[in-house]
């Protein structure tokens, strides 16, 4: 069990820190062939100790998440840069060349989908951000936690780009490099404070927990996740965003393009917003009136039709689904005695973030927390807290270390109400 005193990362001076400019190796020729590919999966196998991974999407260029470049580095094998792409999209020669080796990432639920998309999947992962988590570091960021713990910093400014871009630039290559030219370091240093701390058993648990995931299943109504959605009202204006955003998703998928480059959340909104009564209004609107935009319109005035179309029956409601508790902030007037529960919930859970250093999320998830003081189990004592917290994802290593604290806030009652005016002011003497 994780002490007080062991609770955070230790109270010595960061190392002096100095900047990592290019691959100690240098960096390699990009693997773009089956040959190239062959021998970069056996010069992996013959490495030794974990191997560092890492790929770059190209988020906010396209609709896809595929990997377009994946790095990975092995003792014994240096550095290895692959192009998916160029490779045919099938990259399974290097995952069966490290069956059964520990894969270093760094947030790896963002790389895990688009790696197994090219039959990439690990036996056993490290991640490193996560572990930065549960040791209670301030920063997880790959770059905050190198020069903390290496006192090392890398080179910034390529992780946001279009890595669809053919060919790559060469300062790009060398950007890629180095995100994994000290990954398994860090993964030591991470591992050896998790260690002190006693946390290496909640690590591995997650870490298993984050390999295992299963996809998210789709949102049901990926519309209301629109930017500035709160201005619309009506349920006519919202008929003419879930149209406009459907008929923008299709075509983005089909061109492979992030659907905010075809049109903006903004200029779809503005759309519902002032109601347009001609095609010609609206391609006189900001957004709709440039060259691209006019390409689309018929498209764009063809969903904005059909939202019209709709009866009143079938057009959105103001408000989405739930599917579980209602929002937090309306518990006090639904039902008091729940919110008294996940007030103790959140101040007991609170207490424990700062004796063990671990952020209160994940400890146990705000979302299961919210649900369990919605509805607790008929028995509120510990063995069926934690049963409960169990069957609702949470690790082991959760359910037993915050079940007792749970339980004992299910019991908790709302506050006494205020006395009513005629109560004080028979408390204070009059009549």
């Amino acid at each position: 069990m994780t002490t007080e005193t062991d609770a955070v990362p230790s109270g010595e001076a960061d190392p002096p820190v100095v900047d990592l400019l290019e691959p100690a190796d240098g960096v390699p020729p990009l693997v773009e062939d089956a040959g190239a590919l062959a021998d970069a999966a056996a010069a992996l196998a013959s490495g030794t100790g974990p191997v560092a991974v890492d790929a770059e999407r190209a988020s906010g260029y396209r609709y896809s998440a595929r990997a377009y470049l994946v790095q990975l580095r092995r003792e014994g094998a240096g550095t290895v840069l692959v192009d998916p792409i160029a490779c045919g999209g099938d990259l399974s020669t290097l995952g069966d060349a490290l069956r059964g080796v520990e894969w270093v990432l760094h947030a790896a639920s963002q790389d895990l989908p688009c790696l197994a998309e090219v039959g990439m999947r690990p036996d056993r992962l490290f991640d490193t951000e996560l572990a930065g988590r549960l040791v209670g570091y301030p920063r997880v960021g790959l770059g905050p936690l190198t020069e903390h713990l290496l006192g090392v910093r890398l080179q910034k400014g390529h992780g946001a780009a279009d890595w669809s871009r053919r060919p790559l630039p060469a300062d790009w290559l060398v950007y890629a490099a180095l995100d994994v030219e000290l990954l398994v370091d860090l993964r030591d240093a991470v591992a050896a404070d998790l260690e002190r701390q006693g946390k290496t058993a909640w690590a591995e648990q997650e870490f298993e927990a984050v390999r295992l995931a299963a996809p998210p299943p789709p949102r049901a109504e990926p519309w209301r996740r629109t930017s500035g959605l709160h201005k619309v009202r009506r349920p006519a204006q919202l008929a003419v965003v879930r149209e406009l955003y459907r008929s923008r998703d299709e075509l983005a998928e089909a061109r492979d393009l992030a659907p905010g480059r075809l049109l903006p959340d903004g200029a779809i909104v503005d759309a519902a917003l002032r109601e347009p009564a001609r095609r010609d209004d609206l391609v006189a609107m900001p957004v709709f009136r440039g060259r691209a935009q006019r390409r689309l319109a018929d498209r764009w005035w063809s969903a904005i039709q059909r939202a019209r179309g709709l009866s009143r029956e079938d057009q959105p409601t103001s408000a989405a689904a739930q599917d579980g508790p209602p929002p937090a902030h309306r518990w006090g007037d639904k039902d008091p005695v729940a919110a008294a529960r996940l007030a103790a919930a959140r101040a007991a859970l609170a207490g424990l973030s700062e004796r063990t250093g671990t952020p209160v999320e994940n400890l146990v998830t705000p979302d299961l927390v919210r649900r369990l003081c919605w509805a607790p189990p008929a028995d509120p004592g510990p063995e069926a807290v934690g049963q409960a917290l169990r069957a609702m994802g949470a690790r082991p290593w959760q359910a037993e270390l915050t079940a007792e604290l749970l339980a004992e806030a299910l019991t908790a009652q709302p506050a006494p109400a205020q006395d009513t005016a005629q109560d004080a002011a028979q408390d204070s003497g009059g009549a």
